[in-house]
């Protein structure tokens, strides 16, 4: 159904839009439109200069315009006035190749065309730290084991609550918040849906935790590892396919024991075959392998993976099948750009689907006590360029993601990393200073 956003403005108070879209970085860009121009901005995009956002584009590039999908408009609980639409970039009359939400939805349709939609869910994970982002913001929280702890979760009560008060007023089926396994970290999980839906709502529920955390005198975020010592941000998701309609889990069934049919098996399969390149997009940044590849933290355990291993309802692999119909891929943390988890995840499935991949033996050990005997199976990257290198190589993802996407994305991380080993550090000038 269309939605007519002037008349959605009248119908609910609404004076200005915020006309989103995602850039490669997972950085959110955005106009504030009033209400009286947003049919304008409907039918033709809010322009925008795209090589100020990173995207990989020139100055001498004509203007990008970001076309609203009204269907996704999202009012904002905390300042009704304002409503937020996520939109899809366009240039020269042809949407954008590059732009996240855009490869996303290229996936969705390649998955129609094969009579399949993807549904997902997200656990997303977030630290509360103090304004300036130095520290934890709660001086009690410090003990060694304090995940659920439920006395450190109610000293964080009024910001939490009031986004769970907001999840709910939207209606996405939040069912539960809980206080994590790191010192200052926490975690809210909403109903699971349609990938794009989910990817809308994962890239909304960043904006809005951000926002909320700072009217309370705090800051968010979702940086993988933005504490020595503790557990990382994950952003795991949970996968299963059904039908184009939606109506039957096509996961669901066959003879294995686990209750994956051959289709979710084989799916599956794409996800272990593309893992190594899969983590140039699930964990794009430096500070991502300080998460995949850390030794043991304080609470005894970094809950993520490093390498590429699937088992039953056992939360040290990279995949966990916990039940009939569905898998939970662990590998993803919270800097990953909610349109390109969504569709890379989606392209590495459906060419396992395609290819009747075997996800190989599963492995029923504890990975962080017993990881250490197994020899046959890959490592993820051990740093972000590593991970690039894995992407470049792996032509049949960087196709079935676009090459224009590809090409951008490789350009803009490489550049990402030059940046990085240019930065003198004080490690180098404290170890290296007297040699």
């Amino acid at each position: 159904m269309t939605i007519d956003l002037a008349a959605y403005a009248q119908d609910v108070g609404v004076k200005y839009f915020m006309v989103s879209y995602t850039d490669l970085f997972g950085a959110q860009r955005a106009k504030l439109v009033p209400a009286q121009a947003i049919a304008g901005m409907q039918a033709d995009g809010a322009g925008f200069a795209g090589f100020a956002s990173w995207l990989d584009l020139t100055p001498a590039d004509s203007d990008m315009l970001a076309v609203p999908d009204a269907s996704a408009v999202i009012q904002l609980p905390w300042k009704p006035e304002v409503a937020w639409v996520p939109a899809n970039p366009v240039m020269e009359d042809a949407a954008l190749a590059q732009a996240p939400r855009n490869v996303l939805i290229r996936q969705i349709a390649a998955a129609a065309e094969m009579g399949l939609s993807v549904k997902t869910g997200i656990e997303a994970e977030f630290f509360l730290l103090t304004p300036d982002g130095a520290r934890i913001s709660d001086p009690h929280d410090t003990a060694e084991k304090p995940c659920y702890d439920q006395q450190a979760v109610m000293r964080r009560y009024d910001a939490i609550s009031e986004i769970g008060d907001y999840m709910l007023q939207l209606g996405w089926g939040l069912y539960q918040a809980d206080h994590e396994d790191a010192n200052g970290q926490f975690e809210m999980n909403w109903d699971f849906d349609d990938a794009l839906v989910t990817a809308d709502r994962h890239s909304f529920f960043k904006f809005m935790v951000k926002s909320i955390a700072e009217k309370h005198g705090l800051r968010a975020t979702f940086m993988p590892k933005p504490v020595e010592g503790l557990t990382g941000n994950g952003a795991h998701v949970h996968v299963s396919v059904w039908d184009a309609e939606g109506r039957e889990n096509r996961f669901n069934g066959g003879p294995h024991d686990l209750g994956l049919s051959d289709t979710g098996l084989h799916f599956l399969g794409g996800i272990m075959q593309h893992a190594t390149a899969m983590a140039a997009l699930t964990n794009p940044t430096v500070n991502s392998y300080k998460r995949i590849n850390a030794p043991r933290t304080v609470s005894g355990a970094t809950w993520a993976p490093n390498t590429v291993t699937w088992a039953g309802n056992n939360r040290t692999h990279m995949v966990r099948v916990p039940g009939p119909g569905r898998f939970e891929l662990r590998l993803p943390d919270g800097a990953a750009n909610p349109y390109l988890l969504q569709a890379v995840i989606i392209a590495a499935g459906l060419s396992g689907i395609a290819s009747q991949a075997d996800p190989g033996k599963r492995l029923d050990i504890d990975m962080y006590a017993e990881g250490h005997t197994v020899t046959d199976a890959p490592k993820l990257p051990l740093n972000l360029l590593d991970a690039l290198r894995a992407f470049d190589g792996d032509t049949a993802l960087k196709t079935a993601l676009g090459p224009e996407f590809s090409a951008a994305f490789l350009k803009l991380k490489h550049a990402e990393w030059t940046s990085f080993v240019s930065h003198f550090s004080r490690w180098e000038r404290e170890h290296t200073l007297d040699i």
